[in-house]
């Protein structure tokens, strides 16, 4: 028989994070810090008004952007949280998962050959997704002396005639950087000046630590070629409850629209109604959530530093990315010597991109004894290697 695969499968990697989950899944007394999820269970009252939806026979599709119950909520969330204003009847879809939201907008605006600038490092899905509707990635590796924060001068080195789409992530996965207001003008001049749209994926926005969040659609000159992705997962502790929302002008989200009319038709019905209970009264959960994990980054990342592993602040997400280039093995000879001698699953940086290399990504999302035992075995294995 002929070989089925397109080449564009073939082209993408499998997920270099799977791997260390499921080699975690196998050991026994391993503290995974690979897992890129709260580790909360969603509020019960979110899950309550998903059960109460159910009883009341609301189990059909909803429209193809979601209830509007819903989109109303969010566009009043977005206005008053990050002055960012979207209609909720034309400028907003409720997708299935952040996935999901930045397949659709990828593949709304990339033609073939078109190239698409992305921050580096960044999570996995990014490039393999501009690849699969045919175009170029082109990863920008962010200097950790600048805490991995991208800069005018480094976009500026990437661009060329096919330059498109900037894809952000910010507060970003697997560094935790945050890139401020000023850092998003400096950002928005080059954008402008290049005509570059923008796709900003902030699903960690309500994981900011220090100050509060800049959505990049918020800068002056931006709304209008910015195409803002979010969700529930890490806000509300919804990771498999595969919610995302997917915010742009008019024309990119009829485009967009077209692509989720086909591939998803909706958002699971169920789950839209408990997104709508969060939005309403979900924040103060969230809130003190958020709070406990500044308490866990300030803890682990004191632990890093003192155990010889640098690691700069991250200033949102729940991730620390700490360097391991001192101890003299690769990142990804130190994650598995790590997880098969002392029993504690991190990710190789380089996964995340060549700007991740010689680091590895924590995820902070654990207890604050796991947090301290962790450091305990990566101190011991440091001092014995």
């Amino acid at each position: 028989m002929r070989d089925f695969v397109s080449e564009r499968a073939r082209a993408i990697p499998p997920s270099g994070i799977r791997r260390f989950f499921d080699l975690a899944g196998k050991m026994e007394d391993v503290i995974s810090l690979g897992v890129g999820e709260p580790d909360y269970t969603t509020p019960w009252h979110i899950c309550e008004a998903a059960i109460t939806s159910i009883e009341q026979g609301h189990t059909s599709y909803t429209s193809n952007t979601g209830l509007e119950t819903l989109r109303r909520d969010l566009t009043s969330f977005l206005n008053n949280r990050y002055q960012i204003s979207y209609d909720p009847l034309s400028e907003m879809i409720v997708t299935t998962g952040v996935s999901e939201a930045l397949d659709i907008a990828i593949r709304a605006v990339i033609d073939p050959g078109d190239e698409a600038l992305v921050v580096d490092p960044i999570y996995v899905s990014y490039g393999p997704c501009v690849t699969l509707a045919g175009g170029k990635p082109v990863l920008m590796p962010c200097l950790e002396k600048d805490h991995f924060r991208l800069t005018p001068d480094l976009l500026m080195e990437h661009i060329t005639p096919k330059s498109k789409v900037l894809i952000l992530n910010f507060p970003n996965n697997p560094s935790g950087a945050v890139m401020r207001r000023e850092d998003i003008k400096g950002i928005a001049d080059v954008a402008i000046d290049h005509d570059l749209l923008i796709l900003s994926d902030e699903v960690y926005a309500e994981l900011t630590y220090e100050g509060k969040h800049c959505a990049v659609a918020s800068v002056d000159g931006l709304w209008e070629r910015t195409v803002t992705l979010s969700g529930f997962s890490k806000a509300f502790a919804m990771t498999g409850w595969r919610l995302g929302y997917f915010c742009a002008p008019k024309e990119i989200t009829a485009a967009a629209l077209k692509i989720h009319q086909y591939i998803m038709l909706s958002a699971p019905t169920m789950a839209q109604y408990g997104a709508i209970e969060a939005l309403r009264h979900g924040q103060d959960s969230m809130e003190q959530m958020v709070r406990e994990y500044h308490m866990r980054r300030n803890l682990f990342v004191d632990g890093l530093n003192r155990i010889g592993l640098p690691c700069h602040l991250p200033e949102g997400a729940f991730y620390a990315f700490p360097s391991v280039k001192q101890t003299g093995l690769s990142d990804q000879e130190f994650a598995e010597r790590l997880i098969t001698e002392a029993g504690v699953a991190v990710v190789p940086g380089s996964v995340f991109g060549t700007a991740g290399e010689g680091h590895v990504r924590c995820a902070y999302a654990v207890s604050r004894n796991d947090l301290s035992e962790a450091i305990a075995r990566m101190g011991e294995f440091i001092q014995n290697l």
